[in-house]
């Protein structure tokens, strides 16, 4: 593997200052090319590859960085415009999120980090947490509100 990032659920890369940086690999299960919607003509859901974060092809210990921003809302519907932008969370939703920080654990390297970003718009993220068997170095609360959390978690000694 030639690539030292991974983002596991890659939407539409919002928050990446270089959309395609060289040492990334964009992973999401699902796909929107540009145009798909009138009024964000620009956006676009492309993976380098289409993949589930639940459950990834990648070896132990394969990313230095590891960026896991998996989507927010469970009460989406499946044709939703949020849906389409964001991705949706199923009612296996507990499940889905404790299986795609583990298989994110799983790839990360011994001493490498984990950014974890949750928006309680629907889910605390005291919830959250609670799915996660590693506990967070630090965080911040974002946005106006305060409910956009960006964590850092960190690999030590092989943990």
């Amino acid at each position: 593997m030639d690539k030292k990032i991974l983002d596991a659920c890659c939407g539409g890369r919002w928050f990446w200052f270089n959309k395609n940086h060289p040492d990334a690999l964009y992973i999401d299960n699902r796909v929107c090319e540009k145009g798909h919607d009138k009024y964000r003509k620009n956006h676009s859901v492309e993976p380098d590859i289409v993949m589930d974060f639940r459950e990834m092809s990648f070896p132990d210990k394969s990313f230095k960085l590891v960026v896991f921003d998996p989507p927010h809302m469970k009460t989406l519907g499946k044709t939703s415009k949020f849906a389409r932008y964001y991705g949706r969370l199923f009612d296996t939703w507990e499940t889905d999120l404790a299986r795609g920080f583990s298989e994110c654990w799983r790839v990360l390297e011994d001493n490498g980090v984990l950014i974890f970003k949750w928006n309680e718009c629907e889910i605390k993220l005291k919830d959250i947490l609670k799915l996660f068997p590693q506990v967070p170095l630090f965080g911040h609360p974002t946005n106006s509100k305060n409910t956009t959390h960006w964590l850092c978690f960190m690999k030590l000694d092989g943990a």
